[in-house]
């Protein structure tokens, strides 16, 4: 698993510190722009405008180009964006009004605002840089995030962004400020756990929660705006499956990807592990069903989260790779595999003892 903390000397400040690490190109340098000056006895000293900021990493990592926040009074630093990646996310807010049975980033109550700081990393983030922001329930903050988006896009128009969301906080006064950010600049990650409104706003833990995100969609579809459908399987919904399929394809049918999601075995999805956890590997059949329904139906669907050999044959080109490098692990037996490169691989805090009974070799 990779560390996104770094331990750093404290540095005298009253506000959060947004620093960009820089190695190499220094041909370009703004006042939150530290160049590297000394990299003996295993530390990383840099200049920030006169000032000495000092890393101590853990690892033989490559920081050139990383953008790093710097909190008051903290030893160490948030790694917020690395250059080498393409997994970088912004947790903007910890606050939701959703209690999902799954939640592998479970709510808190209070909310440090550092939309600022954000906006700072992501106009200094790489070239052609796919940001994701989570939360929490980042539109909770809809005007610091529509503020930041809008800066961004201005700016920096090669900066892309992931966005995930419960998609029930648009309306339809915000789809002049969709249009104007841009609806080719944000695919939003919304999730939908079942056709049933009963049986979503259980998983979700919220009355009332469906109908809200059935106007959120509405609201992004006639935007234009690109869509994500994200549908995390649990016993409760797999029994559903194929009727959500009928419900993408006559109601949602401009969604740009339906993603059929794994578990992750955290939060609350590890306290909900044993009532929750769908074993893919053994019964395969109801999601065998609903991409069939979707492929022929021109519906694109993919399968997040999966393992390679967690799924049939037949059925492993709908499965790339999508955890992130920072929270993602390999198992004993992978060693001896030789797709492994293309496999997505298992989340750091799987269990094999308590998760998929019946993985098949490559």
């Amino acid at each position: 698993m990779i560390n996104l903390r770094i331990k750093i000397d404290r540095l005298p400040l009253a506000e959060p510190l947004i620093v960009r690490l820089r190695h190499t190109d220094t041909s370009v340098i703004t006042e939150n722009d530290a160049v590297l000056i000394d990299q003996s006895k295993g530390r990383l000293e840099y200049d920030l405008n006169g000032f000495s900021v000092v890393l101590h990493p853990e690892g033989a990592d490559d920081f050139d180009g990383d953008v790093i926040l710097v909190l008051p009074g903290q030893e160490s630093a948030h790694r917020l964006i690395r250059a080498s990646s393409q997994h970088n996310t912004f947790l903007v807010t910890e606050q939701c009004d959703q209690l999902c049975v799954m939640c592998s980033q479970p709510p808190k109550p209070k909310h440090t605002d550092l939309f600022s700081e954000f906006t700072t990393a992501a106009l200094l983030s790489p070239k052609g840089a796919v940001l994701g922001i989570s939360g929490g329930e980042p539109l909770l903050h809809k005007s610091q995030l529509f503020d930041m988006l809008r800066i961004v896009s201005k700016a920096r128009p090669d900066v892309t962004f992931h966005i995930l969301t419960n998609g029930q906080h648009f309306e339809a006064s915000d789809i002049p400020t969709l249009l104007q950010i841009g609806t080719g600049r944000i695919l939003w990650g919304v999730p939908l756990y079942s056709a049933d409104p009963e049986t979503h706003d259980e998983i979700v833990g919220k009355a009332g929660a469906y109908r809200l995100l059935e106007k959120g969609l509405g609201v992004l579809v006639s935007a234009g705006a690109s869509v994500e459908l994200r549908t995390v399987l649990m016993r409760q919904n797999i029994a559903g499956l194929t009727d959500l399929a009928d419900f993408v394809f006559t109601r949602l049918s401009a969604v740009n990807v339906w993603a059929l999601m794994q578990m992750e075995r955290i939060g609350y999805g590890r306290m909900n592990w044993q009532t929750s956890f769908y074993d893919s590997s053994r019964d395969f059949a109801p999601i065998a069903s609903a991409i069939d329904l979707s492929v022929a139906r021109g519906i694109d669907v993919s399968l997040y989260n999966f393992p390679l050999c967690s799924v049939p044959r037949s059925y492993r080109s709908f499965a790339p790779s999508t955890i992130s490098d920072w929270k993602r692990k390999y198992l004993d037996f992978c060693s001896e595999c030789d797709q492994r490169t293309a496999c997505g691989g298992f989340f750091e805090w799987y269990s094999h003892n308590e998760g998929f009974s019946a993985l098949g070799r490559i």
